[in-house]
C-alpha cells in the first residue's frame, strides 16, 4: 500500500455558499476553515492547497452567544507610540461585518504561505444576494 499525494494538476476546485446567520461565528469560521482548506477532501495532502471556494451571505447578521457583541474587541496598532485602536465586535459589525468573519476564518487557518491564498479564496456578501451564481455553489447546512 502506498501512500498518496496530491499533484498540482489533479485539484478540483467545488463552490460552496453558507448562510451566516445559521450558526455562531466560532462554528461557521471552523466550517469555512474546513472547506478552504480541503480537508473534508479524501485527497487531502497538507503541502498542496487544495481548498474550494466559500462564499458568506447574510454577514450583516452574524450570530454570537454571550456578551461578544459587547465584550469581544478587534485591536490594530499604527506603529507609533499610543496607536493602538480598539473596536468592539457590534462597532465592527456596524462598519464592516466581513472584517469579523474574516479575522475569525485566518485564527483557523494554519499560519504558513498558503494561508494567504485560502484565505483569497473567502469570499463575503452582507446581504443574501451574491455575485457568484454563474459557478452553481452548493449550499452547506
Amino acid at each position: 500500500m502506498k501512500t498518496y499525494s496530491l499533484k498540482g494538476a489533479d485539484i478540483n476546485r467545488e463552490w460552496w455558499v453558507i448562510d451566516a446567520s445559521v450558526m455562531p461565528l466560532g462554528k461557521l469560521a471552523v466550517v469555512i476553515a474546513d472547506k478552504l482548506m480541503g480537508k473534508s477532501k479524501v485527497t487531502y495532502t497538507p503541502h498542496i492547497d487544495n481548498g474550494d471556494y466559500v462564499v458568506v451571505v447574510n454577514a450583516k447578521n452574524i450570530v454570537v452567544t454571550g456578551a461578544k457583541m459587547t465584550q469581544k474587541k478587534y485591536y490594530r496598532h499604527s506603529g507609533f507610540p499610543g496607536g493602538i485602536k480598539e473596536l468592539k465586535l457590534e462597532e465592527v459589525i456596524e462598519k464592516d461585518p466581513a472584517r469579523a468573519i474574516r479575522e475569525a476564518v485566518k485564527g483557523m487557518l494554519p499560519k504558513n504561505k498558503l494561508s494567504a491564498d485560502r484565505l483569497a479564496r473567502l469570499r463575503i456578501f452582507e446581504g443574501a444576494e451574491h455575485a457568484h451564481v454563474a459557478q452553481n455553489p452548493k449550499e452547506i447546512k
